[in-house]
């Protein structure tokens, strides 16, 4: 039976995670979607990244560590946080304004603006996965933050209660000697860990192409290997898109190509201040003794998931533009990182290497609104390192936007029109 549309058509330009959740909401509300991208359904961040779905992850990346890890990262490639300068107006004034939003007032305000989407994403996460509907390794299993040092363990407990007291986000302290019993992957001899119960993962990948395919299968349209190269617009609104395969027509148009939406900016007369931090991963056979939950080991800036077919090690940040090498020293950083915690079993067996580009802003929140000048076009990009995580409450965000509603969580903190 055809499928009957009631609320009018709406592109969507990206099929990452956050485009497939903006066609999820808005097809559930009746409208004709159709998502189009330059490559493959989420081949890019939505492929290869840890799958964590964190409510904890409230401190947003600015801090001073950032800045003074930054400035040491020029001298110091294989740096976990790497800054490479360049010469560029729009790279300059990003890093700047990075650096302004790195006091203590400024964190606070972003991360209470983060803790409201982190939860209303982890509800929707919810009612989403929880019947299982959708088969991507939904584990409601915790995440393990885990110290090596003494020092960085005891240090940590100011920032646990700094998200107690002010976000109401408490960890569970364990002591080294309970670690290993704890989480029986771990080595002994490390220093602790804090457990935050409440945190969650999905295996990326999986949960995008096994969404997508439902999305096509109830009527959405997924249009591959297709660049948008133009707008074409009536006053102020958008009349078509046009691309590399033809020209398109909606009611409604949605801008959530990630770390490439910048190079729509101009037609979306739109600032778009995204900058690509570069980001790697490791997926390597599961060992003998594989670690039940997710882990986090914030010395190395290393993040460890376990899933069914094997086991990813993922992190680093590196702002060298869209540089595409994927250099053996950071694959051997995530396996070193692995062997320094964990039982792994030798050789370790390498599965996959990857990296990708996140849409970091300088803020660290998310873009998610009505373009200042155009009055059928929105954005939904910038979502730095939690693409993933805000994925369903920003389709929610867009979905209730075009049908001109109230946002069922305050929306001006993740308008395009503060960078204007």
């Amino acid at each position: 039976m055809s499928q009957q549309y009631t609320g009018g058509s709406v592109i969507v330009i990206g099929a990452g995670i956050i485009g497939i959740a903006c066609a999820h909401y808005l097809a559930a509300e009746g409208r004709q979607v159709t998502v189009i991208d330059k490559g493959s359904v989420a081949d890019g961040c939505s492929y290869g990244n840890c799958g964590h779905i964190l409510p904890s992850h409230v401190l947003p990346l600015n801090s001073p560590d950032a800045i003074k890890n930054g400035v040491l990262s020029f001298f110091n490639a294989s740096a976990p946080f790497r800054i490479k300068p360049q010469l560029k107006l729009s790279f300059v004034n990003w890093m700047l304004q990075f650096a302004r939003y790195c006091s203590q007032q400024k964190i606070l305000k972003s991360a209470a603006r983060l803790k409201s989407i982190l939860d209303s994403s982890f509800q929707e996460f919810e009612s989403l996965l929880d019947g299982g509907v959708v088969d991507c390794e939904w584990n409601k299993c915790g995440t393990l933050y885990v110290y090596h040092s003494q020092k960085a363990f005891e240090s940590f407990e100011k920032k646990n209660d700094l998200l107690t007291r002010e976000f109401g986000v408490s960890a569970k302290k364990i002591s080294g000697n309970d670690l290993a019993n704890f989480e029986p992957s771990l080595k002994s001899g490390l220093a602790g860990g804090y457990f935050y119960e409440q945190d969650a993962v999905v295996h990326p990948s999986r949960l995008a192409t096994v969404w997508a395919r439902q999305l096509q299968n109830d009527g959405v349209e997924f249009i591959e290997n297709c660049e948008v190269t133009s707008l074409e617009k009536q006053g102020n609104r958008i009349k078509s898109v046009i691309t590399s395969k033809g020209v398109f027509k909606a009611d409604e148009v949605v801008l959530s190509a990630g770390a490439y939406s910048p190079s729509l900016a101009k037609e979306f007369e739109c600032a778009i201040p995204v900058l690509p931090g570069k980001g790697y991963s490791l997926t390597i056979a599961r060992p003998g003794i594989c670690p039940k939950m997710s882990m986090v080991a914030p010395e190395n800036n290393v993040a460890i998931t376990p899933f069914e077919d094997g086991l990813r090690l993922g992190s680093m940040m590196e702002f060298v533009g869209f540089n595409a090498e994927l250099p053996a020293f950071r694959m051997r950083q995530l396996e070193e990182c692995g062997t320094t915690y964990l039982h792994m079993d030798k050789p370790v067996i390498y599965q996959e290497e990857w990296f990708g580009w996140r849409p970091m802003t300088w803020d660290s929140l998310p873009i998610i609104g009505r373009a200042p000048n155009l009055s059928n076009a929105l954005i939904a990009t910038g979502h730095c390192m939690m693409g993933l995580m805000l994925a369903p409450a920003t389709g929610r965000l867009v979905a209730e936007m075009i049908g001109e509603r109230p946002t069922h969580i305050p929306s001006a903190p993740f308008s395009p029109a503060r960078f204007n």
